[in-house]
């Protein structure tokens, strides 16, 4: 009787894509999966969130359909392999950009939550989530990254937003330091093409796109003040509605703010995190939020973040606890679709 013989099955990855920042980052932690099938998905629910994005009032989120579409374009354009909404589950493992949304389809298999940037600071809705629980989580914004419990680990960018997630209640057995891709290696941007030197750099935020309340001629005279007669340019964040914004600064520079910033003095900020950028180059930094407090939460600048994200993916895919544990992670009241709700 001869041998038989098996085919060791390839595990599948899931991985969930939101902005661009966070599906470049997806990808480079794919790119680093070379044993496993990795597809790709647009930020999605299967709830009740999605019966806002078609009303179009999901659209300065991830979740809307221009990001969505941005996002598409992107995994298209690299020939990437996509899985919209993961309907040709169950994969092995999900890799997912936010946890503000949690899908039901995703929770009965281990998932990896990667930090995407700088947090939302803690304003009114967070407060008000803080109060009433019940709410959804995506009111407070990315104050909540973390809070959700509905993943099995947890990577993020330093030992800085370790204590900083602990803080707000996040299981410290769940956080693994690992750093984030796209903020791991910001001295690559000092090789560039971008013609100016020694200016000092805006970089906008999208505060008001995100239903929160911003100054901004208040918060263009301190640049102005700041800048003390130096060359002064302005970057939209992406988010941004162009025509309104650009009515208010007198000027536009495109390019890559990453390289802008490598070439600056000084970059005024509010709540972007482009600020880590700065801090790690050496660049004299203004931002919204204590700057002495995001020094300590800067990114690790290894080099290797998607490198070690990929590692923890494989410690999830080999474990057999997680082989064999198919219970669902748990739901909250909020994220369940309105029939199942009551």
């Amino acid at each position: 009787m001869g041998a038989t013989s098996t085919v060791q099955k390839r595990p599948r990855v899931l991985f969930i894509c939101g902005s661009i920042n966070q599906t470049t980052q997806m990808h480079q932690i794919a790119q680093q999966l070379v044993e496993c099938d990795c597809c790709f998905t647009t930020y999605y629910d299967d709830g009740y969130p999605m019966t806002l994005k078609r009303l179009r009032l999901t659209e300065t989120t991830p979740l809307g359909y221009k990001i969505s579409a941005r996002a598409l374009g992107y995994l298209q354009r690299h020939n990437l392999t996509v899985d919209q909404e993961g309907l040709n589950g169950p994969y092995d493992l999900t890799v997912t950009c936010s946890d503000l949304i949690v899908p039901g389809n995703i929770r009965q298999r281990p998932v990896v939550l990667v930090q995407e940037g700088m947090t939302d600071p803690e304003g009114f809705w967070f407060r008000a989530w803080r109060k009433y629980p019940w709410l959804p989580r995506w009111f407070a914004g990315t104050a909540v990254t973390g809070l959700s419990d509905q993943y099995t680990l947890f990577c993020v960018a330093s030992e800085g937003y370790r204590r900083h997630f602990i803080s707000k209640g996040v299981n410290p057995d769940k956080i693994v330091v690992t750093g984030i891709p796209n903020f791991d290696n910001c001295r690559r941007f000092l090789a560039n093409t971008f013609p100016e030197r020694d200016f000092v750099l805006v970089c906008t935020s999208d505060v008001r796109e995100t239903f929160g309340f911003e100054d901004r001629k208040a918060f263009i005279m301190n640049a102005v003040r700041i800048a003390n007669g130096r060359p002064l340019i302005f970057k939209l964040h992406p988010n941004e509605r162009v025509g309104r914004a650009t009515r208010e600064i007198e000027r536009y520079a495109p390019g890559s703010a990453e390289e802008m910033i490598a070439n600056c003095t000084v970059l005024i900020t509010r709540f972007s995190s482009t600020a880590y950028v700065g801090l790690a180059l050496g660049k004299e930094v203004y931002s919204d939020f204590d700057v002495d407090d995001l020094r300590q939460k800067t990114p690790i600048q290894t080099g290797t973040a998607a490198e070690a994200i990929a590692g923890v993916c494989r410690k999830l895919l080999t474990a057999p606890e997680h082989a064999v544990d198919m219970s669902p992670l748990p739901a909250r009241r909020d994220e369940l679709t309105p029939e199942l709700a009551g």
